[in-house]
């Protein structure tokens, strides 16, 4: 092939591709998911609440009739200590490390345990200093890839995940494509909602780059009524599917393991409303919020709004001031 040749074939390569690129994603899918199986990952702040949420939530699920199971994707591994009332389960991630130097293969019974119809597991993660816990994430659905995890019969598969970290592994589900759509879990505070925000800024990334999740609303864990929960998810665009008070009753009851979203008690309607509406609601496309945007939804008492930026100088740092020295750089006059 003569030299021009090969020029006009990389250009109609470079252009091929740059009209590729400039077609934008088909809109994120409105409808109700049509999957047999809705897998759902659940993100917030460490803390707010994502376990107990999630351990009502699959409760309540199979008490309705439901075939659910929970996965916690938390290195913290307390995502099924509710369910379980207080017991820790073996982790994916732990049991593998022993089966392995054993020469033996993991099983279903050797990682996933069940509880009035609830079936769950953890991935687990490495110890504190010791590993990434990401790559735990990571290697831990390898694993379950392996035990014919996208051949399981279940109505819905929860995923429980930690939003604070943003490395690849906590994002996997999103960047991935692995679930249908994403819940995010948060509170009348700053940081619960910076964290929120930073999971739609996620989803809207990938979205960009022709990812398929959406996201189906936000849970209000610990409402007490102040209200910028609620307007921050109007703002994204999101619903709020559920808002669950700050009542010493929850708070005890969590505290001593015990499940609250059962049929027929006091909070029983509470996560039959929440049961419902995580599965119905659609996958949408999230607008979230710039910096100041997020502020704004407090008051400047609040976070500190009123605070003037002063620059430092040369004094502040070394105690002398800074002698200007003439520059010696030659500076052109733009030609006429």
């Amino acid at each position: 092939m003569t030299i021009p040749a090969q020029a006009t074939m990389q250009f109609i390569q470079k252009e091929r591709l740059r009209a590729e690129a400039a077609i934008e994603p088909d809109p994120v899918s409105t409808s109700a998911p049509t999957k047999e199986t809705q897998i759902i990952a659940i993100y917030g702040k460490g803390g707010i609440g994502k376990s107990f949420t999630l351990a009502n939530l699959s409760y309540m699920m199979a008490q309705q009739g439901k075939k659910v199971l929970l996965i916690g994707c938390d290195p913290k591994s307390d995502t099924t200590s509710l369910l379980f009332g207080g017991k820790a389960c073996p982790t994916i991630i732990e049991t593998s490390s022993k089966k392995k130097l054993s020469g033996e293969s993991v099983s279903i019974g050797d990682v996933c345990f069940k509880r009035d119809g609830v079936f769950a597991m953890e991935l687990g993660g490495p110890e504190v200093g010791r590993g990434c816990g990401g790559r735990g994430i990571i290697h831990g659905f390898e694993t379950l890839e392996k035990l014919g995890f996208h051949e399981w019969g279940f109505d819905y598969v929860l995923l429980d995940f930690l939003g604070d970290v943003v490395c690849g592994g906590f994002g996997l589900p999103i960047a991935r494509d692995m679930c249908q759509k994403v819940i995010v879990v948060g509170s009348n505070d700053l940081q619960s909602l910076y964290v929120a925000n930073n999971v739609c800024s996620a989803v809207e990334y990938f979205r960009k780059l022709g990812g398929n999740v959406g996201v189906a609303g936000m849970v209000i864990n610990k409402d007490d009524g102040t209200g910028e929960a609620a307007a921050f998810a109007e703002r994204a665009g999101i619903p709020v599917l559920s808002a669950i008070p700050a009542h010493e009753d929850i708070r005890r009851k969590s505290a001593a393991y015990d499940i609250i979203g059962r049929p027929g008690t006091q909070w029983g309607p509470l996560f039959e409303t929440l049961a419902t509406n995580v599965g119905l609601a659609p996958p949408v496309r999230p607008k979230p919020l710039s910096q100041d945007e997020l502020l704004g939804l407090f008051s400047g008492a609040a976070v500190g709004r009123d605070v003037v930026l002063e620059p430092a100088t040369l004094f502040d740092m070394v105690g002398k001031t800074e002698s200007i020295k003439p520059s010696l750089e030659v500076v052109y006059d733009d030609a006429a």
